[in-house]
């Protein structure tokens, strides 16, 4: 019996080293990928097709002084402390609670504005006042010289978009990456959302990635190395035929918002640091319906995937307990 070959890409793609769906028994990278994403843009909706460009991006916002702020905040070069233990105390356990409670809050408010017409850097200055009602400085704020609040990655943008006067567009993604520096410690979040009517593609990418955090957070258990994080993600984004972004991962964070230890998304033998209790990092998958590679623009910043898909990210600030993962990021 003979296995019909389809004329044309099927719905759920395969992964970059499957078979391509041709049948041509050459991997689906070096075969069919580039043409279907070529054809992906083509058929889906303009907005999508016409790509993201740089917009103005306003002055940096004030922060009262009387906010207490991390050691980048005036110079934009953090500190580094490659001596930090990975486990923290509980004193800093009971912070990171709170700051990450704070930065849950402050995503679903600033979500909550998210409609056609509105530009990132009013959903900045949303983000911006957010913060300071509670009592925190933007962590993103000035780190290495980061000009914003608030990162939004719009559609192609695989993350670190810059918040400028672009509005927000009918068919758009975005995703809103969170962070706040509250009680000495910092508090990490991102989710993407609709704005407005999203075609069906873009709609499953979102789910599936969403899917990606959730099997992540499911892999985090203590005794196990890192890499099975990354295992359960590129296995379930592969599954779905999407791709797993390499060139970023996860990290660990507490008193400093990037520590040493990184977080890969995709299986990295090579991550084989062991959980344990009181470990606190973040996983946050950036899933592309394309290829997996990127390019950034020449603002230093801003990430896009090398073929134009669309990519999606989902993150939360765990804590590693006994059992597996507490999700700090909730609100």
């Amino acid at each position: 019996m003979t296995t019909a070959v389809p004329r044309s890409a099927p719905a759920v793609l395969p992964g970059p080293n499957d078979a391509c769906w041709c049948g041509s028994g050459t991997k689906y990278k070096k075969c069919h990928r580039g043409a279907d994403a070529v054809e992906a843009r083509k058929k889906g909706p303009e907005v999508a097709r016409k790509g993201i460009r740089p917009g103005v991006i306003s002055p940096r916002r004030d922060v009262p002084m009387n906010i207490p702020r991390p050691d980048y905040a005036l110079t934009g070069r953090p500190q580094r402390r490659s001596s930090d233990s990975e486990i923290r105390s509980p004193d800093v356990i009971a912070r990171m609670r709170r700051a990450c409670k704070a930065a849950a809050e402050v995503l679903q408010e600033v979500a909550s504005h998210v409609r056609p017409g509105i530009t990132t850097d009013e959903l900045d200055a949303i983000t911006h006042e957010a913060y300071i009602r509670r009592g925190g400085y933007p962590s993103t704020l000035n780190y290495h010289g980061f000009p914003k609040s608030l990162c939004t990655s719009v559609n192609e943008v695989i993350c670190h978009g810059i918040p400028d006067n672009r509005a927000l567009e009918d068919g758009d993604i975005v995703n809103l990456d969170i962070t706040i520096f509250l009680d000495g410690v910092h508090g990490d979040c991102s989710a993407t959302y609709f704005v407005g009517n999203v075609d069906e593609e873009s709609q499953r990418l979102v789910k599936v990635t969403r899917e990606c955090l959730d099997v992540g957070i499911a892999a985090v258990k203590p005794g196990r190395p890192i890499s099975d994080i990354g295992r359960a993600i590129e296995a379930h984004a592969t599954q779905n035929g999407v791709s797993v972004v390499r060139a970023y991962c996860g990290h660990g964070i507490g008193e400093t918002f990037h520590t040493s230890l990184q977080i890969p998304h995709y299986y990295e033998p090579d991550a084989d640091t062991i959980m344990e209790p009181g470990m606190i990092f973040t996983v946050e998958p950036m899933i592309n319906l394309g290829g997996w590679g990127h390019r950034t623009w020449d603002d230093g910043w801003t990430a896009v995937t090398a073929d134009g898909s669309r990519s999606a990210q989902f993150e939360h600030t765990l804590l590693v307990t006994e059992q597996g993962a507490d999700i700090l990021t909730v609100a």
